[in-house]
């Protein structure tokens, strides 16, 4: 404004235009477009079963590295199914049928047993039914998973209505730190006997209570040689991917009778291996936390894809021993922790937080909040987490399923694309605004623009085509890249070359057709008219370059994204009222211009889509050199 007014240009004038530059370069729409990006990224991941109560936990999705996930109900369908029994006497039986019912048998060497046929496995059985707070009516679990399937066990022997038979007299309830689980009960026919405990829960645990164990019908001294065989037969049965529980009973919690072992699968989720190989393939870390034993952890583990060769598992002992600089020097390579508990979660997340990781923690119960609390994005579970879990949460998933997970993660990476592709848009036609504005006074050129053009042109630039930029579909191959790094800025070096470039442009060919028209000196209608015009064509090409930093036009399609499309047809429908409406052409100072005119502006205009498109080309190239360099790096 300065400039002009020395150079003896009307000081009205310069005022003018001034105040028009400042609001057009102020990026007003920004702080719209990253909320309304935000929040419609919001509604796009509850149709994917994921609600975020927090808008910034959407941006900070895309960073997240390390994903620290529970395996029941999470990793695995928590649809638990008894498969197998191993009783104190060394009998095996097999399980059949699945669900919460009583289609299937139990089979021993091929024959059904039923009801109380062979004592040793009714033992077990009972004191899976009445050590049991889950009730099944009509097909309908209602409690623990695990639990039912003790009740479906049952009642596929007919032994379901032992649980009715039972006076429970005490509780001791199972918790994730003691893992086990114990009941005092009386028959109800002899109430005047001695009460008897029911004991269920891991098998090391269970074991310590034990004396005796029961061997048809009678009870003998439990010795080493008899602990190391249902060890190596809890070991077995780990292996194969089952849950372990082990069952006791007696008059007295530390001399009770060991009556076995049952083997309950809980089959992966489906889909969920694919989403576990395609996090750590783009360099997500993902650790499964579970109560279950060693050998249960690791078998579903490598099933998910978790668990290869050279990895590393620690447990919640373990855990416990180190403080948290010790963990942290570790804890990079631990995939499975074992035996763990929610109060080892808060040990892991700060650990991971303390070597710079982002971490997503999901959890389902009252002792989980403080570890989701801590972790970058707490996630809980919809179906069976507490309300105090998800109250702590940043995230909940409806369905439990950990591949809602990877599609947050997606979704968080692609609204930052196109919070970013925005910018790019915002930033390269602001400082083209200003520069032509600023070239022109300085080389004492008439203005290009009037006050009224440049307000349409700010218009343009924070209204329909920038805000529909931010509405750009998820670019499939986004999950596949690398979480980018949470103190990056936005303005990276790339899209800083590509705002520039862009920018150049624009202003080079705005001004050579401002100098073209000029060349009687002599400041016209159609001088202003061609310039303006060429300035929102040069918009209009440029948001169609900006719509992604690294996939081409074609590759995209140009109707992918039809808000997009209705946007930058509304404003050339726009433009072309401005030129050839009467009243608007007294408004902004046009004229019209012949098809002529209209074609040779969007041949010139079309260089800045076309240069944009060959820089995305070369990058993409430097990147496939860089890739082959490295491949020959690692063959050497």
């Amino acid at each position: 404004m300065m400039v002009g007014w020395l150079q003896g240009k009307h000081i009205l004038d310069m005022f003018t235009i001034g105040v028009s530059l400042a609001v057009a370069a102020i990026p007003e729409g920004l702080p719209i477009v990253v909320t309304v990006t935000l929040a419609l990224g919001v509604m796009r991941m509850v149709k994917k079963r994921a609600i975020v109560k927090k808008l910034p936990i959407v941006e900070t999705l895309g960073c997240c590295n390390v994903i620290c996930s529970d395996k029941t109900g999470t990793l695995t369908k928590n649809e638990m199914t008894v498969t197998h029994i191993f009783t104190s006497d060394g009998q095996h039986a097999e399980v059949t049928g699945v669900g919460y019912n009583s289609a299937g048998e139990v089979l021993l060497d091929g024959e059904v047993v039923h009801g109380f046929s062979n004592s040793s496995i009714s033992k077990i059985v009972e004191a899976g039914c009445v050590c049991n707070d889950a009730v099944i009516r009509n097909g309908t679990l209602m409690g623990r998973p695990t639990e039912g399937a003790l009740i479906a066990l049952a009642m596929k022997m007919g032994l379901e209505s032992l649980q009715q038979e039972f006076v429970r007299l005490e509780e001791i309830p199972f918790s994730s730190e003691q893992k086990w689980m114990a009941v005092r009960c009386v028959h109800r026919t002899q109430q005047d006997k001695p009460a008897v405990f029911f004991v269920k829960g891991a098998f090391e645990q269970v074991i310590r209570f034990c004396t005796t164990y029961h061997s048809k019908g009678v009870t003998l001294p439990l010795t080493n040689q008899q602990r190391e065989l249902y060890q190596q037969q809890k070991s077995y049965m780990g292996t194969a991917g089952l849950r372990v529980l082990a069952f006791a009973s007696g008059g007295e919690m530390g001399a009770l009778t060991f009556l076995g072992l049952v083997g309950i699968i809980d089959p992966p989720r489906a889909g969920v291996k694919d989403a576990v190989v395609t996090l750590i393939s783009s360099g997500v870390a993902v650790k499964m936390i579970t109560g279950d034993s060693q050998e249960t952890a690791v078998a579903i583990a490598s099933r998910l894809g978790l668990y290869t060769k050279g990895s590393q598992c620690l447990s919640g002992e373990e855990v416990d021993l180190m403080d948290i600089q010790q963990l942290s020097q570790i804890v990079s390579r631990i995939v499975v922790f074992y035996r763990a508990s929610p109060r080892h979660k808060l040990k892991i997340v700060k650990s991971l937080q303390n070597i710079g990781a982002v971490v997503a923690m999901t959890g389902d119960g009252v002792n989980d909040a403080v570890a989701l609390k801590a972790a970058d994005i707490g996630v809980a579970m919809g179906q069976t987490g507490t309300d105090v879990c998800k109250e702590a949460a940043d995230m909940i998933l409806v369905d439990d399923d950990f591949q809602t997970i990877m599609s947050a993660i997606e979704e968080g990476k692609g609204i930052y694309n196109n919070i970013k592709n925005f910018v790019r848009f915002q930033l390269s036609t602001s400082i083209a605004a200003l520069t032509l504005i600023s070239l022109a006074t300085l080389m004492n050129f008439p203005n290009p623009l009037n006050a009224m053009q440049i307000l349409w042109i700010n218009i343009i630039m924070d209204g329909p085509p920038a805000q529909s930029l931010g509405v750009e579909p998820v670019d499939g191959d986004v999950i596949r890249k690398p979480p980018r790094n949470v103190r990056d800025s936005i303005l990276t070096r790339s899209l800083i070359v590509k705002v520039l470039v862009s920018a150049f442009i624009i202003v080079c060919g705005t001004l050579f057709v401002f100098w073209r028209e000029l060349r009687d000196n002599e400041i016209t209608p159609r001088d202003t008219t061609m310039t303006f015009t060429c300035f929102v064509f040069f918009d209009m090409f440029n948001a169609l370059s900006s719509r992604s930093q690294t996939r081409l036009v074609h590759e995209m399609g140009l109707c992918s994204n039809w808000t997009f499309c209705y946007a930058v047809l509304g404003s050339i429908m726009g433009q072309l009222l401005v030129i050839y409406f009467p009243p608007l052409q007294r408004v902004f100072q046009t004229e019209s211009l012949s098809i002529l005119d209209l074609l040779f502006l969007v041949g010139l205009t079309s260089s800045v889509c076309v240069v944009s498109e060959v820089i995305k080309k070369l990058e993409r190239w430097r990147e496939g050199e860089k890739a082959e360099a490295a491949d020959t790096f690692h063959d050497v």
